[in-house]
């Protein structure tokens, strides 16, 4: 009987362990901003892709981000992507633009750290051709 009581003691403390540690990724009360330059200059309509969980550049196929924004303009802050509803975490951050005064495709990626359970983490995307 003190095995069986012992054993679901350590279930317990196992459960509440894991059900601690969160992954990054959408359930979150977090933001990140991102605004994509070009020799800072904005790029709008710039697609903006994010991996949840990754610190390094998860490469050029599109397919394995987890989702995507357009940077849109809004008033007084020119052209950025945002991502909403986003646990603290590591993600990675991949832009895919145009930059009209050069007529060229250009693209960038950055590493983002979320610090704060809540908040909005802003960050210039720096992309290039």
């Amino acid at each position: 009987m003190q095995i069986l009581k012992n054993f679901a003691i350590l279930l317990l403390i196992a459960g509440f362990a894991f059900s601690s540690c969160t992954k990054p990724g959408l359930g979150g009360e977090a933001a990140i901003s991102a605004f994509p330059n070009h020799h800072e200059q904005p790029i709008p309509d710039c697609a903006v892709f994010i991996k949840y969980d990754a610190k390094e550049f998860p490469g050029t196929d599109l397919s394995v981000y987890d989702d995507f924004k357009i940077a849109e303009d809004e008033p007084g802050q020119g052209p950025h992507a945002h991502f909403e509803s986003l646990k603290k975490g590591d993600y990675y951050l991949y832009g895919v633009g145009f930059d009209s005064s050069l007529n060229a495709e250009v693209r960038g990626g950055i590493p983002v750290e979320i610090k704060e359970k809540a908040g909005e983490t802003v960050i210039v995307l720096p992309v290039t051709e």
